[in-house]
């Protein structure tokens, strides 16, 4: 990856980001954050959260599903991918992999990941997007959980653990109180973004409001690929 100039900031400033490896647009903006993470100064907080919680906590259903919006999305996404340059491929068998199975025991090793090896998990929960939303692979069964966290890094020997964790309640518990900390926020869906200004949260809603957010920030927006690097 090239390397860019950072912000004239001195000090960092606290970007949340909310998401769940379920929904491809988190994927995507998850990709743009992270690419400037460097250049705006960012001192990034990855939260992963379960978006069917969400979605059930304000009586909604996947947007997907919806008439009409769901033929929208499956287009949209496949535009957005190519103009983030995100390499996205759509499942196959987009009920069954999507709805029906879901992404709960993916966003549970994830969340496991995020509390006892926190390292790994950025790119662990971009391996488990990737498997989903790029190559049309499972990630809610134990041995596709396993393939993305070696393909992150994770040794073997850990990744075992950390799978066994991921059904404990501390996990289950954390991954709900997370959930339920986006909710206060004010959120619907994912990805969410939340800044503190003057002492007050401000959600940002999308992949595509990332520009908002930098410019709330007193940053510059340089598109969605602000360098030459692709996935």
């Amino acid at each position: 990856m090239a390397s860019a100039p950072q912000s004239s900031g001195v000090s960092k400033k606290k970007v949340e980001c909310f998401y769940d490896v379920l929904s491809p647009y988190s994927g995507i903006g998850f990709e743009i954050i992270c690419r400037y993470r460097s250049l705006w100064n960012l001192d990034l907080h990855f939260r992963p959260v379960f978006f069917m919680g969400i979605l059930k906590a304000i009586g909604s259903q996947p947007p997907a599903m919806l008439p009409k919006k769901g033929d929208y999305i499956l287009k949209d996404i496949i535009r957005m991918g190519k103009y983030c340059q995100v390499p996205i491929n759509l499942p196959k068998d987009f009920v069954n992999s999507v709805v029906v199975k879901g992404s709960l025991p993916a966003m549970r090793f994830i969340t496991a990941v995020d509390i006892a090896e926190p390292q790994f998990l950025e790119s662990v929960s971009r391996e488990l997007w990737m498997r989903l939303w790029s190559r049309d692979e499972d990630i809610v069964q134990p041995e596709s959980i396993l393939a993305a966290a070696e393909k992150a890094g994770l040794p073997s020997g850990k990744s075992q653990e950390l799978l066994k964790m991921s059904t404990s309640p501390e996990v289950k518990n954390r991954l709900k109180e997370t959930t339920d900390e986006a909710l206060k926020f004010g959120a619907f869906g994912v990805p969410c973004f939340v800044i503190q200004t003057d002492g007050q949260p401000q959600l940002f809603f999308g992949s595509d409001r990332v520009e908002l957010l930098g410019n709330v920030l007193g940053e510059k927006w340089l598109g969605p690929v602000p360098t030459s690097s692709k996935l």
